[in-house]
């Protein structure tokens, strides 16, 4: 039996809400077996691998390392246990798919992700809207050569949970509660959402951020800033200029009060031979680009994207040898870096921060 014939086994660490995308995904993977659930709710735990016909759960992380009978991990922890439980994995032997963001600092980002790459192991960061095809055509334009060389963007992620429920009654559910809430592990709106349209920029652009500077704001929610047991203090809206390595110069922001927006992300990359324009909108992509010779009269083209391979998909090839590990650790400490630069800036009041000398 070869490399790719062997089941991969893969193990559940948390078994709330976002295990349930995890584990649906992995099961619909041929020659992937989901074996084992770990969470220390025993009930929570209970019902999830009933549900999904999982034979072995623990309610331990070490119980589960020392029964060893998996292959990898698809960590769904909050993200305060990210670092610990990962860096045990990766002792262990085991492969790791990690929710976004990879820690919750950069030092944590550096040891897990240097870790990985001297262990020889697939560490993967869930950044799910890599899953967007729209975006992975973006970056393939953008390194053809498509528009030239990058000069500036903006970009924006739009929510309006704090406007209306579509998705629950914030004010009474700790599910966001706790995300207006930095003593309760929240780093607002910047870590929650903050990384993905950071990753979307820089995964299309082809490039990392080397200078920033950020303004936070948080908004007076409730009498007193307080809810029960949650002081809302953490940052609601953001906004942040950035300089890429290659030069490209632009905004991202991020917000919570975008009325009108459930859950978008926009993406406007122009360079000095054309402009792209990448949206997820409703949760439907487009893909628009204006190069020559259509530059003078402004003229935009769609351009129709078949789908692509999930981040579930991606990682299990890479497990076996057959594909490439992207987004990797590195990269989500890198976007860790500019994460902790972002809230330093405001901290600061700095102009512009470098995030590596």
């Amino acid at each position: 039996m070869t490399t790719s014939e062997k089941p991969v086994r893969i193990l559940v660490l948390g078994t709330g809400n976002m295990a349930r995308v995890h584990t649906e995904a992995f099961q619909k993977i041929t020659g992937v077996e989901v074996v084992a659930g770990v969470d220390k709710r025993a009930e929570v735990l209970a019902e999830f691998c009933d549900g999904f016909a999982i034979p072995h759960r623990f309610s331990d992380l070490d119980e589960a390392i020392s029964w060893g009978e998996f292959d990898a991990v698809t960590n769904v922890t909050p993200d305060g246990a990210h670092h610990p439980t990962t860096m045990s994995l990766l002792k262990a032997g085991k492969h790791v798919l990690c929710e976004k963001p990879l820690a919750t600092n950069a030092r944590h980002a550096d040891e897990m992700a240097a870790l990985a790459r001297t262990a020889g192991l697939v560490g993967m960061v869930n950044l799910s809207y890599r899953n967007v095809a729209v975006l992975q055509e973006a970056a393939k334009l953008v390194a053809e050569g498509a528009i030239g060389s990058p000069r500036h963007f903006e970009a924006s992620y739009l929510q309006s949970w704090l406007t209306q429920p579509a998705w629950g009654e914030w004010r009474t559910e700790s599910q966001w509660l706790w995300r207006l809430s930095t003593e309760h592990g929240s780093k607002g709106v910047l870590g929650d959402v903050g990384i993905h349209i950071i990753d979307f920029v820089t995964f299309a652009a082809g490039s990392q951020v080397r200078d920033l500077s950020c303004r936070l704001k948080t908004f007076d929610k409730a009498e007193g800033g307080r809810i029960g047991d949650y002081t809302l203090d953490a940052n609601d809206s953001f906004t942040l200029q950035a300089e890429l390595e290659n030069g490209a110069l632009g905004t991202i922001s991020a917000t919570r009060f975008a009325s009108g927006h459930l859950n978008d992300l926009r993406l406007r990359l122009y360079g000095d031979k054309g402009g792209l324009e990448v949206l997820f909108e409703q949760r439907s992509e487009s893909l628009r680009i204006c190069r020559e010779p259509d530059l003078q009269t402004a003229e935009w083209h769609e351009i129709t994207v078949p789908p692509v391979t999930t981040i579930y998909e991606r990682f299990v090839s890479a497990i076996r040898g057959e594909g490439k590990a992207e987004p990797d650790f590195d990269h989500g400490a890198r976007l860790q870096h500019a994460l902790d630069a972002a809230e330093r800036s405001h901290a600061e009041g700095s102009c512009f921060l470098r995030l590596f000398d």
